[in-house]
């Protein structure tokens, strides 16, 4: 008997060992692909012009080319959307004017505002970047923080919604106002999941003419002309409780449960000697 007991020890404690390991695998389908998925850069719905402003800026949708022609000078404007738990990255390539037409070095940047218009900090990359007179393009990137489902008022966390992108040239002397540039400007996310889930959601994303449209029957925001923008995540917005962090929950509490019950099984001993009478 304390064989056996010994052996369904040993089966048990080894199931606990494993256990890591098939939770993980059968987990893993829940983490999403961290790759997004690129559309090619001549795809017919790609912009190939910018806004002048916030209120004109021109959406994209996330993993395609936006093309823009425009003036040293300009301030160019795009928007796209972005969801809780997503971390996207914003690229832009200036092809400058000739380096004969160029009287000295050029500065450009890039910033993103967030739905409320709050200027984000870029977590890394080449946000401002300086040109040589005899260059014939800069690249620039702003990979921000990840997306938060919920955030305090006081708080300046990127929240799901329409973000902004605005692109221009500082510092420009007389002579090189007006010269003529092209853009390309691409916005990738990388899907963070669970570990960036908070409790908490918003009522609504930070979409322009949002408070138009919510609330209201569909005959009514059909007639609703004010809304601002129309794109939103390929799969909708989808900020609300669940996470892939769940997963994990659920599988360390398995775990525990499984550990309980082997150091139960350890520890309860053989039970009452067989020399000892009942009664006693």
């Amino acid at each position: 008997m304390r064989i056996r007991r010994v052996l369904s020890t040993a089966v048990l404690l080894a199931g606990v060992a494993a256990a890591p390991a098939l939770l993980g695998a059968a987990a893993s389908p829940a983490v999403a692909d961290s790759s997004p998925s690129a559309s090619p850069s001549g795809d017919d719905s790609a912009p190939t012009e910018a806004g002048t402003s916030f209120r004109t800026a021109t959406e994209i949708e996330q993993g395609l080319q936006a093309t823009a022609s425009g003036s040293t000078g300009d301030y160019l404007y795009w928007s796209f959307p972005a969801d809780a738990g997503q971390r996207p990255t914003v690229k832009a390539t200036v092809k400058l004017p000739e380096a004969s037409k160029r009287a000295s070095a050029e500065t450009w940047q890039i910033d993103v505002y967030d739905g409320l218009r709050r200027r984000q900090a870029c977590q890394y990359g080449a946000q401002t970047r300086t040109a040589a007179t005899d260059a014939a393009s800069v690249t620039l990137s702003c990979t921000l923080r990840t997306v938060r489902a919920w955030s305090e008022t006081w708080a300046n966390d990127p929240l799901p919604g329409t973000y902004y992108v605005r692109l221009t040239a500082t510092g420009l002397g007389a002579a090189d106002l007006g010269l003529p540039v092209s853009t390309e400007v691409r916005v990738d996310s990388e899907d963070i999941g669970g570990s960036a889930a908070v409790d908490g959601s918003l009522a609504e994303p930070l979409v322009p003419g949002i408070a138009i449209t919510a609330g209201k029957s569909d005959e009514e925001s059909d007639s609703a002309t004010a809304a601002l923008s129309s794109l939103e995540p390929d799969d909708g917005w989808t900020s609300g409780w669940w996470s892939d962090r769940w997963v994990w929950t659920a599988t360390g509490g398995v775990l525990a449960a499984l550990a309980g019950i082997g150091g139960y099984a350890l520890t309860r001993g053989t039970g009452r000697p067989s020399r000892v009478p009942p009664g006693a």
